[in-house]
């Protein structure tokens, strides 16, 4: 059954609103629009994750479980979320305290023509990520729900997931940083310093 309660946050205006919290937090985005909001700011703490279509999760726990005094945050879509739904499991098991995990959720495949995916037919990913140990797991779907949440995602203390509904806005591919063993080598000389690479 399709969701009843539709998104209406811009999916932009999302992304500014989680970047400007973002501290020194670690970000790893899904591929697709996720990529192409977060580049809007640019920052050597983000990790583009062009392709790997169900990586991004279990790419936030690894780095999550190898910096354990630094917050990771993945963002990225329902899409790419839905391919990987077994990393919710894992990541419930293994439950690291500095990870959250953010889906823009427009309830369609935006790169690929706009089709529904499941959560426009009533797949709750919050339900599933409830379920598979998580200790906070919410949907929201107005700017004051996302500004209370976005304190617990950056600068919480514990395991927790946060679906945000968005409408289908689309916007051009603006295509940055795209260069994946660049984006590498930044990521890792920026987090662990010039003798990264000794």
């Amino acid at each position: 059954m399709p969701n009843q309660r539709q998104g209406t946050l811009d999916r932009r205006a999302v992304m500014d609103a989680l970047l400007k919290a973002r501290g020194d937090s670690l970000i790893v985005t899904g591929l697709g629009s996720t990529c192409y909001d977060a580049g809007t700011a640019d920052h050597p703490n983000t990790f583009y994750l062009w392709g790997g279509m169900g990586a991004a999760a279990m790419m936030g726990l690894g780095l999550a479980l190898a910096q354990p005094t630094r917050r990771t945050v993945v963002i990225t879509g329902d899409g790419e979320m839905l391919m990987g739904l077994g990393a919710f499991a894992t990541i419930g098991a293994k439950s690291p305290k500095n990870l959250s995990i953010i889906v823009i959720d427009n309830e369609h495949y935006s790169e690929t023509g706009m089709q529904p995916t499941h959560t426009h037919r009533g797949v709750s990913l919050a339900a599933v990520a409830k379920a598979c140990n998580f200790p906070r797991s919410v949907t929201v779907y107005t700017e004051q729900e996302l500004a209370s949440e976005i304190p617990a995602l950056f600068s919480g203390t514990d395991l927790a997931f946060c679906d945000v509904k968005v409408n289908t806005q689309r916007y051009p591919m603006s295509i940055r940083m795209r260069d994946g063993a660049h984006i590498k080598n930044r990521f890792r000389e920026h987090l662990l310093g010039q003798n990264a690479f000794d």
